[in-house]
């Protein structure tokens, strides 16, 4: 029985870093061990996938349409869309919805063939935040300008501020910012492949994925048409394929998180990845073992049947491992190329 569908697990190593700002670190509780864990959104680690996607391929990535309506003479937020053509490899994989105001348009949308997780903790106890006070101290130059406003926005003078800080112990030239929340732990994501619709844009009439424009620009630009379990579709042509498919096996290996605060800089190592056509395999091979002093111990299976695991040389820092090397990535890149490369995309229903 031919599987439709790869599932990838990444384990990273964070330290003292900030994913995305929100009361300095987003988190979640964890009821059963009481803990707050820090977390990166699976929307944001999708967005990071698809800027590393651009950045290897040397594109930019496609462009976005936002629509502002005028009311009394003040500009209101509309819709926001994005091309909706496949032909944008960020949009092929991304996915995409327009839905046009008052209903008048048909709307058009398309699942992503990838399914993004949110990055959190491989296990709740090897995970966590602390907190710091931070500052902004700019009080050793000379030619900083004060300004000082008072209650009905008037700004004051020298003299005027003065008195204000008299027998006060105050800088206005130091900003103190406390109870900034950092994240530190290992940290597990997991992304699954749908081989079905990765190069196959649907032209089901009843639920369309394209426009009738892009549709004949597709065909005239060498897209076949098939058929998959979702219906009538176009297929992207085998140079597409050939090309597109390295640059996305790089980028679900090599994608970081863009919006990490320069001041809070971590390498967020990969020190393990796991890939695998098995759901419940894929869970077994990164996992963490709860010992019996109510610790937790991370575990890599590294000969799990139905898995190919690939251990980078930093993971033998925080873990027991056997078989890790220098290539793993690299190792890792080359299988799912080989694993997305291989499916049949033009005779999936022929698939047994």
């Amino acid at each position: 029985m031919i599987m439709h569908t790869i599932y990838l697990r990444t384990l990273k190593r964070a330290d003292h870093t900030v994913f995305c700002v929100q009361d300095g670190q987003k988190t979640y509780y964890d009821p059963l061990f009481g803990r707050s864990i820090p977390y990166s959104s699976g929307q944001q680690i999708k967005r990071s996938l698809l800027d590393s996607l651009n950045g290897i391929m040397n594109t930019p990535g496609s462009p976005t349409t936002f629509l502002f309506d005028v009311k009394n003479k003040e500009l209101k937020e509309g819709e926001v869309f994005g091309t909706c053509n496949p032909a944008h490899a960020d949009q092929l994989f991304g996915g995409w919805m327009k839905a046009g105001k008052g209903g008048k348009e048909r709307t058009i949308k398309r699942r992503s063939p990838l399914s993004v997780s949110a990055m959190r903790a491989l296990h709740p106890l090897l995970a966590g935040t602390d907190r710091e006070n931070i500052s902004f101290d700019r009080s050793e130059r000379s030619n900083n300008e004060i300004i000082v406003r008072d209650e009905n926005n008037n700004i004051l003078d020298e003299e005027a501020i003065q008195a204000l800080l008299e027998g006060k112990d105050r800088s206005l030239s130091r900003k103190w910012i406390p109870d900034n929340k950092r994240a530190s732990g290992l940290f597990v994501q997991d992304i699954a492949i749908d081989l079905r619709r990765l190069f196959c844009v649907s032209i089901n009439p009843f639920e369309p994925e394209i426009s009738a424009e892009t549709e004949t620009n597709l065909r005239a630009s060498g897209w076949s048409e098939g058929e998959n379990v979702f219906g009538p579709c176009l297929i992207a042509p085998a140079e597409i394929r050939k090309a597109w498919i390295p640059a996305l096996a790089s980028a679900l290996l090599q994608w970081k998180i863009t919006s990490n605060q320069a001041r809070t800089f971590s390498l967020m190592e990969t020190l393990a990845v796991a890939v695998s056509q098995d759901a419940n395999k894929i869970a077994s091979s990164i996992r963490a073992k709860l010992t019996e002093d109510q610790k937790a111990k991370p575990v890599i299976d590294e000969s799990l049947n139905g898995v190919k695991t690939f251990i980078t040389l930093p993971a033998a820092a925080y873990l027991i491992t056997t078989t890790e090397n220098e290539s793993a990535l690299e190792d890792a890149e080359i299988y799912l190329v080989e694993q997305m490369s291989a499916y049949d995309y033009e005779n999936q229903l022929h698939i047994v």
